[in-house]
């Protein structure tokens, strides 16, 4: 598994913007088996950027309806990813 694999993409909210403007962190969307060193050194090999923590969610899928029919939503894997002070990462243009 590549570090492409791993990081699929970043999550943008409003809560992820709030995170990475107060704390420097930021949010991304990762490989279900991917554990905490794998996203840690793939966060650090793609941005360049040295990690210090990495807290991981698992997002279970919700039954939803759509008239008569039931379906699951699919089933996800976060990461919060915090950096070391003075590195950031340019995910989007500031405007």
């Amino acid at each position: 598994m590549t570090v492409y694999d791993i990081i699929k993409k970043p999550v943008v909210t409003e809560k992820s913007e709030a995170l990475r403007r107060e704390y420097n962190k930021y949010t991304f969307e990762v490989h279900p088996k991917a554990n905490k060193i794998e996203i840690k050194k793939a966060v650090e090999a793609i941005f360049n950027v040295k990690v210090e923590s990495v807290s991981t969610m698992n997002k279970k899928p919700i039954v939803k309806r759509h008239g008569m029919k039931l379906y699951k939503t699919q089933s996800k894997k976060k990461a919060i990813v915090k950096l070391a002070n003075g590195n950031s990462i340019t995910l989007f243009k500031e405007v």
